[in-house]
């Protein structure tokens, strides 16, 4: 009895320790009532009583102790039981969301507003509206992905759809900025990607001309890359600008001089440009002979690779712990 009394314990493990050691089915107290039919008959009452008192009291001193050991872990009212028993990792911003959002910055800096459409769009907003020819090749089921049982709904190819919906709804002066998800039908390769991401720029006014365009391109190109960066222009085509042209940047990586990642060039594309092609002002409600503009649109992914040097694109979108976690000081 005094053993049971005296018995002691730090935490529940030690208690439950104790609960095994006498009163389990191979416990002592369990052993002792095993041992009972041995007793002679004249001394079963008196042992009986006794073994019965030891259990009794076992169990209290086992209760008490558990009870003793709760109280003390609650005693402190500012302990939050209900927070996890190791620190929580904070996550980070994802590379494209940081590259996305420091485009976005310096546009908003130049008087750029933000405009967001629908990334399942229709036919004319994506392409009618756009001066797309009714057979060009984008709109091959090879080149776009369409809602199977809506042949004019698909998934927008370029976010230049919610530079539609904009103009269609506002007059001149527009200065808009879209960012977005898109979307084009494309093997899947360490250089291309079914969706990826643009930010496209529009600017319509009265007297606006290439100059201001090339002006705006060439601050958004040494903001985001450095006051050393050069740019350059070369002629291009897209239906809804006229003149067109491709912009390159001097290689950041190897400062020009040539490397792997420009082709040994010293210059990487980075986006395409142009004059808002009259027609397009048309088509959106605006009159071509008062208005002018001009629209850029380029690939954060593209950006995204120059600035950290992240050569398969796949990576963004793996959600692999190990290359999220190396950005977290871009944070």
């Amino acid at each position: 009895m005094a053993e049971v009394e005296a018995l002691q314990a730090k935490s529940a493990t030690e208690v439950e320790a104790l609960r095994i050691k006498y009163l389990s089915k191979k416990g002592k107290i369990t052993a002792l009532m095993a041992d009972f039919r041995n007793v002679s008959a004249d001394q079963k009452r008196e042992v009986g009583i006794k073994i019965n008192e030891l259990k009794n009291k076992a169990q209290e001193r086992i209760n008490s102790l558990r009870e003793t050991l709760a109280s003390t872990d609650t005693e402190d009212e500012n302990i939050d039981i209900t927070r996890t028993a190791y620190p929580i990792k904070l996550g980070t911003r994802h590379p494209i969301t940081l590259v996305k959002n420091e485009i976005i910055d310096i546009f908003a800096r130049l008087g750029f507003s933000l405009a967001e459409g629908p990334e399942v769009e229709d036919d004319w907003h994506v392409f009618s509206s756009m001066n797309f020819a009714d057979d060009h090749p984008a709109r091959d089921m090879q080149d776009t992905f369409f809602v199977e049982s809506h042949p004019d709904i698909i998934l927008r190819t370029h976010t230049s759809s919610v530079q539609a919906r904009v103009m269609e709804r506002q007059q001149p002066p527009i200065r808009v900025i879209c960012p977005g998800r898109v979307y084009r039908n494309e093997a899947i390769s360490a250089r291309a990607h079914c969706f990826f991401h643009q930010v496209e720029g529009l600017y319509v006014d009265k007297d606006v001309s290439f100059t201001d365009l090339k002006q705006v391109l060439l601050l958004f190109a040494k903001e985001m890359f450095g006051e050393e960066t050069k740019i350059r222009l070369r002629p291009s085509y897209f239906p809804f600008t006229e003149p067109s042209a491709e912009m390159d940047i001097s290689c950041n990586i190897c400062g020009g001089k040539g490397c792997s990642f420009c082709k040994h060039t010293g210059w990487v594309e980075i986006l395409g440009c142009g004059m808002v092609h009259p027609n397009v002002l048309e088509l959106n409600g605006i009159d071509s002979k008062k208005y002018k503009g001009y629209a850029f649109g380029l690939g954060v992914e593209r950006i995204t690779n120059l600035k950290y040097n992240v050569k398969d694109l796949r990576m963004f979108s793996e959600n692999d712990v190990r290359f999220l976690k190396e950005f977290e000081a871009a944070n």
